[in-house]
């Protein structure tokens, strides 16, 4: 399993950006894709959650209204729009997957520890 993760970069609070994460080596109707954040100094944080096992998204409530995970149709790469973003935004953002399983639980976007497989980090950084 391999799942890379790009599109992160310097942007003005207010600004859009959208993160990507193409996943390989899994079953694209069965697992779970989360992205995950860390700031300096700061535990790592879930931020949402796509599952192709049965089609569920979830949010942590810092992001809801403002991010947006998606798949494109072949549910091999998962996009992460973050809209509005703000200077509390500024993280590396990491994907990460596991078969199966789904997001209907909040534990889904919050515990890190459920998910095997890993990306390299991406940063993001909101700055005026």
């Amino acid at each position: 399993v391999q799942l890379q993760a790009s599109g992160g970069g310097l942007v003005q609070p207010g600004d859009s950006l959208r993160l990507s994460c193409r996943v390989s080596g899994m079953t694209t109707d069965g697992n779970t894709v989360a992205w995950f954040r860390q700031a300096p100094g700061k535990q790592r944080e879930g931020v949402a959650c796509s599952s192709s096992t049965d089609d569920t998204t979830n949010y942590a409530e810092s992001v809801r209204h403002r991010f947006t995970i998606s798949r494109d149709n072949t549910k091999t790469v998962v996009y992460l729009q973050m809209d509005n973003l703000i200077p509390e935004d500024t993280a590396v953002y990491y994907c990460a997957a596991l078969g199966g399983w789904t997001c209907h639980f909040d534990d889904s976007v919050s515990k890190a520890g459920r998910y095997p497989h890993w990306g390299q980090g991406t940063q993001v950084t909101v700055s005026s």
